[in-house]
């Protein structure tokens, strides 16, 4: 192992949070010349005077000292490059509104100045603005030096032959480019896996051994080789390597085990009823909350589809599916109509593809930019859907599913969606649905309203790249 890797990075975390620091300082000016020098004075008339810059000036200082001690504690500056922009996502929003908060709570507390109320609330929206843009440019950056081998990780894969191929193609995809793949051990090599194989999960002692380049080891056991888990943390003992580990598909379903004590007998509960109480409150009102501003912003938009479709196509504007939603019941979900009115008369259900013929011309367009699933936010006004969740499939997919994928039926504990984690994952269209489903079931497990809130964003971006949309 290279005993100085730990010494040569941190530049790049020191550049985050120079970069968080220059993005907050320029959400308090930015917000102060909104407010008081902008066209926006127009429309909101400052009715109390110009107040002297120095104190905003001041307490964008204060703001500044309080954001990166919140980043911080959010080990948003950890040494290593494993965060995304879109684990970044959360951090920003979530370290955003505290601070403002503790900012208002100090300005509230110093009497020598009254502050704007407005432009704390500027504030806080470019904050969230300017440290998302600040953030996408550092990963963009960041990637630049890990694609020319600038600190990367180099690991040996340690598992099960079947689990090894999943993680080589993640790894392979993964555009953070953080790890560099040294070799392999399994019991048995696999000539069709492109890398060096390097002996037997028993051989591991005499690799860490004799691979100083080696940095880190990722295990990737399924259940019936779990065993060999405590084999290799053995091997690793006395050792400065990383460890990584890959959840199979019975420990991705077990991530919020609670424990539970009843007379001194400890009970592991390993599911419980999910989104119930303030949690299910929370979303519900979230979701009634952005379906009703999407519908009122957007509506010249959706008239405008609207029309289009009428012009160019026989038929309704609105395109009704049954779909299987919560508990396992169907709804009618709404779509605009993007395909002809006798689309499956003669193949029956089936999944679009690439280039469908079946398409209409503006069909194609709403398709690709998924404008077409804007009406299904009347879906989630009516409570049949909510913005975040799984997606729903129609109950002819849903029986053919639920016969061989592991907890398929565990989807519908929850409102479907009209976006979700598996489809900002690049996992739409004719994607495996096995794969999709432990993306859903991920979700299911770890909801958040901060979860809510990355997946929203990230689908803005998938919608620009436009992968497997048709």
């Amino acid at each position: 192992m290279d005993n100085n890797i730990y010494k040569r990075n941190l530049l790049v975390p020191f550049l985050k949070m120079v970069g968080d620091a220059l993005a907050v300082e320029a959400a308090v000016l930015f917000s102060y010349y909104l407010r008081f020098y902008s066209p926006l004075t127009r429309f909101i008339p400052v009715t109390k005077g110009y107040p002297p810059f120095e104190q905003y000036l001041y307490f964008s200082f204060f703001l500044v000292g309080v954001s990166i001690v919140l980043f911080i504690r959010a080990y948003s500056y950890r040494s290593r490059f494993f965060s995304s922009f879109s684990q970044d996502i959360p951090v920003v929003l979530r370290t955003s509104l505290m601070s403002i908060l503790v900012g208002m709570s100090a300005a509230f507390l110093y009497r020598g100045f009254s502050y704007s109320r407005l432009v704390f609330l500027l504030i806080f929206l470019n904050m969230n603005l300017f440290l998302l843009i600040e953030r996408f440019v550092f990963h963009r950056i960041k990637r630049f030096f890990l694609t020319k081998g600038y600190n990367t990780i180099k690991v040996v894969l340690v598992g099960s032959v079947k689990n090894l191929f999943r993680v080589f193609d993640a790894l392979h995809k993964d555009l953070n480019y953080n790890f560099q793949i040294a070799g392999y051990l399994a019991n048995k090599p696999q000539k069709s896996l492109p890398l060096e194989y390097l002996g037997s999960v028993k051989k591991l002692p005499e690799v860490i051994e004799s691979r100083e380049d080696v940095d880190g080891l990722i295990m990737a056991f399924d259940h019936q080789e779990h065993p060999l888990v405590l084999e290799t943390l053995k091997a690793t003992e006395g050792k400065n390597i990383e460890l990584f580990y890959i959840p199979d598909m019975v420990d991705i379903l077990t991530t919020r085990v609670q424990v539970l004590e009843v007379a001194g007998l400890p009970l592991l509960q390993v599911k419980a009823f999910l989104l119930s109480g303030w949690q299910g409150f929370l979303k519900r009102t979230f979701d009634i909350v952005i379906a009703s501003l999407g519908l009122i912003l957007l509506s010249p938009l959706m008239l405008l589809i609207a029309l289009l479709i009428k012009l160019t196509s026989p038929g309704p504007v609105l395109y009704k599916q049954p779909r299987v939603g919560y508990d396992g019941r169907e709804f009618d979900m709404l779509k605009f109509r993007s395909m002809r009115v006798d689309a499956e008369a003669e193949t029956g259900p089936v999944w679009a593809k690439k280039d469908d013929p079946r398409a209409t011309s503006i069909g194609k367009i709403l398709r690709r930019t998924s404008l077409d699933e804007l009406p299904q936010l009347i879906n989630v006004l009516k409570g049949e859907m909510s913005i975040v969740g799984p997606r729903p499939e129609r109950r002819h997919f849903v029986e053919q599913f639920q016969k061989y994928i592991p907890q398929y039926r565990e989807r519908h504990r929850v409102r479907c969606g009209m976006t979700g984690w598996a489809q900002v994952n690049g996992l739409r269209g004719q994607s495996p649905i096995e794969e999709r489903t432990k993306y859903d079931l991920y979700y299911i497990e770890n909801w958040s309203i901060w979860f809510d809130l990355k997946i929203i964003i990230m689908t803005f971006i998938e919608i620009i790249r436009g992968e497997n949309a048709y």
